[in-house]
């Protein structure tokens, strides 16, 4: 919260939100052997794939935002699980492509399924899926991620007590 207003700041609020949505797609997927974080890889993957290319980690971990060190993590074990397939890069050896498997394709269908249920329960509030609302809320939110972050600073009086 901040000291200048009353109510929780955005920072905070988008922290929560984000919370409560993986908490929900990891509840959502359980039964289908996905943690939201894999989901993120598994249907990430399954688009790359469709539109014809066979990413590498790197790639893939610029695509979903996440660490390269935890796309590796993840991506070995839904290797481990059966459902995608690491393979050296013929073209950098140092590069692991990766590529869902035929159990991997299925299960990634159906959690896509899963998954696009339960945005539009969450999203009822603001009219479902489609609606106006929904699509001015996803321009916003891409507007807050498209700006870079800037560098780190140290951390000193004026950032302390402060909440995100």
């Amino acid at each position: 919260m901040s000291r200048s207003s009353p109510g929780p700041t955005p920072g905070y609020l988008v922290w929560r939100l984000a919370n409560k949505w993986r908490v929900a797609v990891d509840r959502a997927l359980a039964p289908l052997g996905l943690t939201h974080a894999q989901y993120s890889l598994v249907a990430s993957l399954h688009g790359m794939q469709r539109a014809g290319e066979r990413p590498s980690q790197r790639r893939l971990a610029d695509h979903t935002g996440l660490e390269a060190l935890y796309v590796s993590k993840l991506a070995r074990a839904l290797e481990a699980a059966g459902l995608i397939e690491r393979t050296r890069d013929p073209r950098d050896p140092r590069a692991v492509q990766l590529a869902l498997t035929e159990a991997g394709q299925d299960v990634t269908r159906r959690a896509v399924r899963v998954v696009q249920q339960l945005l539009q329960q969450l999203l009822e509030p603001l009219g479902g899926l489609d609606s106006p609302r929904t699509r001015a809320f996803t321009d916003e939110l891409t507007t807050l991620l498209d700006v870079p972050l800037a560098p780190s600073v140290p951390n000193d009086e004026t950032t302390q007590g402060t909440t995100p």
